[in-house]
């Protein structure tokens, strides 16, 4: 068959029959996608809602008994105040690297971004692990403390401020990414005609980038903050038990107390908080202006 045939046999081709059928409606396109979502995401979650009335007994009882518990509303406090100072940290952090990537280009900033790309693509538990090493007794940061003449150096591994600072740097190169995304996007001829006016480069990058930065900094700091609240691996074993998170306590219910009722109303108090921070994100912001500007 010569290459003229072909292409008119593909210029002619109409499909028939149920194949006719799918193309007259795309939304059947998003079939799989939608049999995955419902059989590993919303189906389960639909289950732990399920059990967070049943287990034991049916009623609000295991909702009722987290509100009632001290301990389990410390620990929501505990893991919103730790997730709004990772994310405060996260953001001092990342917004000078991101700055410098964003107005710099060039092979200094690629260098920079690959190295919080490398830091971004490095599994959580590796990351954990490597914290772990620094601040254990004999570790680099204890050796350090030792030389400067902290004698004896107090103990960091299994302490709030370990977990959090490993947080901060687990978290940074999001927030990072988030910045810059933004910022890659400001022209900087409008730094350059605020200078032309008689702006100094401080007074310009206050009046100026700064405005236009923050659409980043609010995605950033979202996300983040969302991000953070679920965090279990690293506080568990880096942090101090006096200190667990929420994550950390569905955990004990589950594993320890063998509490699922108590455990599904505990992920489902965190699911709600989440969506309503979400929520309120959206209607403030306008989500899909944010990310087109």
């Amino acid at each position: 068959m010569t290459q003229l045939a072909v292409d008119h046999a593909v210029a002619g081709f109409q499909p028939a029959g149920w194949g006719a059928a799918l193309f007259r409606r795309p939304a059947l396109l998003y079939l799989p996608a939608l049999l995955f979502l419902g059989a590993f995401f919303l189906i389960p979650l639909g289950l732990i809602a399920w059990m967070s009335f049943t287990e034991p007994t049916a009623g609000l009882g295991n909702y009722l008994a987290f509100f009632e518990s001290g301990r389990s509303l410390r620990i929501l406090l505990n893991t919103v105040l730790t997730a709004a100072i990772v994310t405060v940290c996260a953001l001092a952090l990342a917004y000078p690297v991101a700055y410098v990537a964003a107005t710099k280009p060039g092979t200094y900033a690629n260098i920079l971004l690959l190295v919080v790309a490398l830091s971004f693509w490095t599994n959580f538990l590796v990351r954990t692990y490597a914290w772990m090493v620094i601040f254990s007794n004999g570790g680099p940061a204890h050796s350090l403390l030792a030389f400067l003449g902290w004698s004896p150096p107090p103990r960091l591994l299994y302490t709030s401020f370990a977990s959090t600072l490993a947080m901060v740097q687990m978290l940074a190169p999001l927030m990072v990414f988030m910045l810059y995304a933004v910022m890659r996007r400001i022209d900087q001829a409008l730094l350059r005609a605020a200078g032309s006016l008689g702006a100094t480069p401080a007074r310009a990058f206050v009046t100026v980038f700064l405005p236009l930065s923050t659409p980043g900094v609010i995605n950033g700091v979202t996300l983040v903050f969302i991000t953070c609240m679920g965090f279990y691996v690293t506080p568990i074993l880096i942090g101090s038990p006096r200190d667990m998170m929420i994550s950390g306590l569905i955990a004990e219910q589950l594993e320890q107390l063998v509490d699922f009722g108590g455990a599904s109303a505990s992920s489902v108090i965190l699911l709600v908080f989440t969506l309503a921070l979400f929520s309120i994100y959206s209607s403030i912001f306008d989500i899909e202006k944010i990310w087109t500007r």
